[in-house]
């Protein structure tokens, strides 16, 4: 017997609705907030390593005599001079083009502020910007025109721009023939650039609040800060060293042949850790709350980017003012986490909003803005 196949009006009804529903959430103006929604989920579920991230920490005497720069010589180095770390900051942009790869984004108002916070907070007495596409509107050329870039130009009298070729960024890469991230090579170049310079690294959305006086007299090569509550890491995002250290030289070494593009965080975070472990008289380590504190875990991202009330903005304000810049007493810096913040909060920053909407991130960086910055500049 022949059996129709036409499902009733309900059924079909029923039939199609899950697929709309999917349709609707595939679609690409709706993938920021899945995707919101999704890490949200994820971060706070009971067992989450989110957690452990953000638990409660109390620094320990070592970490202290690194922040205040009191950790003894080795008695190695005892009777040797030892050099201050050059207060030299390095930035490092625009290692992809943009104009192949919009989402490579260009320098934009949240590297300005970067760069801002190591002119007046950090108080450097260099900064090199190193770059090999810089254009706004971007070019399919390298080195197009960086004074094309609105912030640059605001920027230029402050800086050095230091060109690096494509060549010289291909040759970096130990596995020639596997795809990397951007952000992987630039890991292996700022090792280099401290390597052969020494100085202080930060990446573009790292801001600096006050001097690393202490961290440049510092009896250690290197001077890193503990990334989570847990000190699950040592990250590679704030470093401050003197050139030729032993520890940034094996950590170059532990590139060699590696596959970067199965992995994200190990060789950034997770390797130092280690290193460190084993290695604990090159190295000087700080307590998060030094760079990296608030941390990258949703609820912290919310707790500096919320809105606060006039009272919670003037009693924070007062406790920045009191702390010379920073959130709490033994902050040097802020990591702000644009990988988890960037969507939700860092990229409908304007110099107005700065100026205007009370957070703790906008109180945190308001004093980095110039003068006569455009209040309605984008």
């Amino acid at each position: 017997m022949y059996h129709s196949m036409i499902l009733p009006r309900r059924r079909r009804v029923y039939f199609f609705f899950p697929i709309i529903i999917a349709l609707v959430l595939l679609s690409p103006p709706i993938w920021p907030s899945v995707r919101q929604f999704g890490d949200r989920v994820r971060q706070t579920l009971p067992f989450a390593y989110q957690w452990k991230v953000q638990q409660e920490f109390v620094p320990t005497q070592h970490e202290l005599d690194c922040l205040h720069g009191l950790t003894p010589r080795l008695a190695t180095d005892s009777n040797k001079p030892i050099d201050p770390i050059p207060n030299h900051v390095h930035f490092i942009y625009g290692l992809s083009n943009p104009y192949l790869k919009p989402s490579a984004g260009t320098f934009d108002f949240l590297c300005y502020l970067a760069v801002r916070s190591a002119i007046v907070g950090m108080k450097a007495e260099k900064i090199s910007l190193h770059y090999t596409y810089l254009a706004d509107p971007p070019s399919p050329e390298p080195n197009a025109s960086p004074l094309s870039n609105p912030w640059i130009r605001l920027l230029k009298d402050d800086i050095e721009l230091v060109y690096h070729p494509p060549e010289e960024i291909a040759a970096l890469k130990s596995s020639p023939d596997v795809t990397w991230q951007a952000a992987h090579v630039s890991d292996i170049l700022r090792l280099k650039l401290l390597q052969e310079q020494g100085g202080i690294y930060m990446d573009m959305d790292a801001f600096g609040f006050r001097p690393f006086t202490s961290l440049l007299n510092s009896s250690r090569d290197i001077i890193l800060g503990h990334e989570g509550g847990n000190r699950g890491g040592l990250c590679n995002a704030i470093m401050v060293a003197r050139k030729n250290s032993s520890f940034i030289a094996r950590w170059l070494r532990e590139y060699n042949g590696a596959d970067l593009s199965k992995e994200w965080n190990y060789h950034s975070v997770v390797l130092p850790k280690e290193l460190e472990l084993e290695h604990p008289d090159e190295v000087c380590t700080l307590a998060p709350n030094a760079f990296f504190w608030p941390t990258w875990t949703w609820s912290h991202i919310e707790f500096m980017h919320k809105q606060l009330s006039s009272d919670e903005a003037r009693r924070w304000a007062a406790e920045i003012d009191k702390n010379g810049g920073s959130l709490y007493e033994d902050q040097l810096a802020y990591h702000a986490w644009s990988q988890m913040a960037w969507e939700r909060h860092l990229s409908k920053l304007t110099p107005e909003i700065v100026r205007t909407r009370d957070t703790r991130f906008n109180i945190l960086v308001r004093d980095f803005l110039q003068d006569n910055l455009a209040v309605h500049q984008s």
